[in-house]
């Protein structure tokens, strides 16, 4: 059976798409604290879970950690 074109986005993401949702590659997905949800033998991004650990970062210009503020400072930024 073909798969459907969805118009929206799907709430389990295999890697590459996740990857693609955050606009990071791959492998920094994979460095990334994120859990992934078991279906069958695929190992999938839940989607809310991607959004949540977007929305935990840090926006320029708040607080941010130590080595950030000390390589803003050796950059002169």
């Amino acid at each position: 059976m073909p798969r459907a074109d969805l118009t929206f986005a799907p709430r389990l993401l295999p890697a590459p798409q996740a990857a693609a949702y955050l606009g990071v590659s791959e492998t920094t997905l994979r460095g990334l604290d994120i859990p992934r949800k078991l279906l069958g033998g695929k190992r999938l991004y839940d989607r809310l879970a991607l959004d949540e650990y977007a929305s935990s970062l840090p926006s320029e210009g708040e607080g941010g950690s130590d080595e950030v503020k000390r390589c803003d400072e050796a950059f002169g930024t």
